[in-house]
């Protein structure tokens, strides 16, 4: 008599559900975060889109003279704060992003921000948006919540995926194999194959990207080691000087001194790093003998996030200390972390992050919906699947299609709300997660196979009309960009199209799919063969 027990499970099938699980049940937050974070290696860009009062620039401005300006206009309107903050524009940012602390409010409250026009050191002359710097937040501590906490969320997600792409590798045995070999038409085996070869094209990439962006929080998720091995205020503060270039503003004394030259400190640091590798001034106990200057080097010519920068007597202009280097530690954390940001790369490479990262995207909403695809084949009737499948089918359709909808209505918002609105950026917020909100109610109301075709339909219009609502209300349409060389709108609404298309593509290829059904098997089929046969 033969045995039954049953076969101890091998290690690629144990993989094989650890890498399916992982990825479900953090891959819708997961796909919002790879597609956020990819088109984040253009914020610079989206937000000059979402600011098209403002000229385009011809070349970076002389940080020396804009970072005076700014100093002398915040020494007339902030004059009481204990702290002004100026980052500078450079080749791909064409404004400045000051802030300063009010000192009535305590805590982070206090602090206030502002964008200014380089040129005249005054509040721009442009509508109010958050531009591509919400995107940017949204990809690793989301909205509507503490950034902490949206931090912690990003980091348990990005935990799950390594494990995803380390059991994944485990799994497909023929990985690399499997890389040359797509089949189109297939169902399920062209979902797996479209899967496969997206994970493998970026593998490199996706493994770096995801462990890096641990790597920038560290010291949240992992806090022990530090508080272990600095504990007294003085070495915490060398410990911060290690990983960012803020420098302690110290006490006032009370004796009021003017601000020497900012323009000249900022020479003495062009001379050493250049023209326009200048990233940020900051200004503490502004108007005291005891002020300080820190001015931090831009990311120009460096694969590091490290800080650098020259500490000034304000009141003297007098150079007090030079930080050009880090510990090795460090300056491993500083490479880390400016490969997961990209701000080192020149437009060839950035192209090169966002195609990939794209694919990365990909790679995560077709294993959405290959787990989909391969379960509808197995249900007793694929028309009437069971809650669950439903529900995560309906929230494949919403993260993926929606998602895009969701982010075109936040560029379409930026075009059509009212200038004089108030809290104008955070409206056009707003309105990105009420209409995601929506493109899930569609979702649920509709037929599986017709939202997915109506909403990329959706999603394709929504993103080949901006640039054309574009051209109707500002002063900038795609062609005189295309005429003037300014290639950042021409750029942008281009890219636009080319994503229009993509989701065009989509909806026809949903729209023409037809599921092999398999045929059901009769119930008397197999008794009635057996009675054959005796």
């Amino acid at each position: 008599m033969k045995s039954t027990k049953p076969q101890p499970r091998g290690i690629r099938q144990t993989m094989s559900d650890l890498h399916i699980w992982t990825g479900l049940l953090v891959g819708w937050i997961l796909y919002a975060m790879f597609l956020t974070g990819t088109v984040s290696y253009f914020r610079d860009e989206i937000s000059q889109w979402m600011r098209p009062e403002l000229p385009a620039q011809q070349q970076v401005p002389d940080a020396a003279e804009v970072a005076q300006r700014i100093v002398d206009s915040l020494s007339i309107k902030e004059p009481a704060s204990p702290t002004w903050g100026i980052g500078l524009p450079d080749a791909r940012n064409n404004v400045v992003r000051a802030f300063w602390r009010d000192p009535k409010v305590e805590g982070f409250a206090g602090f206030r921000s502002a964008v200014l026009d380089p040129a005249t050191g005054q509040k721009l002359n442009a509508r109010e948006t958050r531009g591509g710097d919400f995107f940017y937040a949204f990809h690793f501590q989301f909205h509507y919540m503490k950034p902490r906490w949206g931090r912690w969320i990003a980091g348990f997600c990005a935990m799950f995926m390594l494990v995803a792409i380390v059991s994944g590798v485990i799994t497909h045995k023929k990985i690399f194999i499997d890389f040359f070999t797509f089949r189109w038409g297939k169902g399920q085996r062209s979902w797996l194959d479209a899967h496969t070869a997206l994970s493998v094209f970026g593998l490199p990439f996706h493994a770096m990207i995801t462990y890096t962006g641990l790597v920038t929080l560290m010291t949240m998720f992992m806090p022990w080691g530090s508080d272990a091995a600095f504990k007294t205020p003085r070495e915490r503060q060398a410990l911060t000087a290690q990983m960012s270039a803020f420098v302690q503003p110290g006490k006032p004394s009370g004796q009021a001194a003017p601000l020497a030259s900012i323009e000249d400190m900022v020479r003495q640091v062009q001379a050493r790093w250049g023209r326009d590798n200048i990233g940020r001034v900051t200004v503490n106990n502004p108007g005291d003998a005891a002020a300080r200057v820190v001015v931090t080097r831009g990311d120009e010519g460096r694969v590091s996030v490290s800080p650098q920068y020259l500490l000034f007597d304000g009141a003297t202009g007098r150079l007090l200390e030079a930080k050009e280097s880090v510990g090795s530690a460090a300056e491993t954390r500083g490479v880390m972390e400016a490969l997961h940001l990209g701000r080192f790369a020149d437009t060839t490479v950035r192209w090169l992050y966002f195609l990939v990262s794209l694919a990365g995207t990909a790679m995560v909403g077709t294993g959405l919906v290959l787990w989909t695809v391969k379960r509808r084949a197995k249900l007793p009737d694929p028309e009437r699947p069971y809650f669950g499948f439903r529900l995560v089918e309906r929230l494949n359709i919403a993260a993926i299609a929606g998602l895009s909808i969701a982010m075109a209505a936040f560029l379409w918002a930026n075009r059509l709300l009212p200038a004089q609105l108030p809290q104008r950026g955070e409206w056009e917020i707003h309105l990105f997660f009420i209409v995601w909100a929506l493109t899930l109610v569609w979702a649920l109301a509709r037929p599986a196979k017709r939202a997915w075709v109506e909403l990329l339909w959706a999603g394709a219009a929504s993103l080949a009309l901006l640039p054309v609502l574009s051209a109707l209300l500002t002063h900038r349409p795609l062609w005189r960009s295309l005429a003037e060389g300014d290639w950042v709108f021409a750029g942008f609404e281009l890219t636009l199209w080319a994503l229009a298309a993509l989701h065009a593509a989509l909806a026809t290829r949903t729209m023409r799919h037809k599921p092999k059904v398999k045929p059901a098997r009769r119930p008397n089929a197999v008794p009635a063969m057996q009675e054959a046969t005796q």
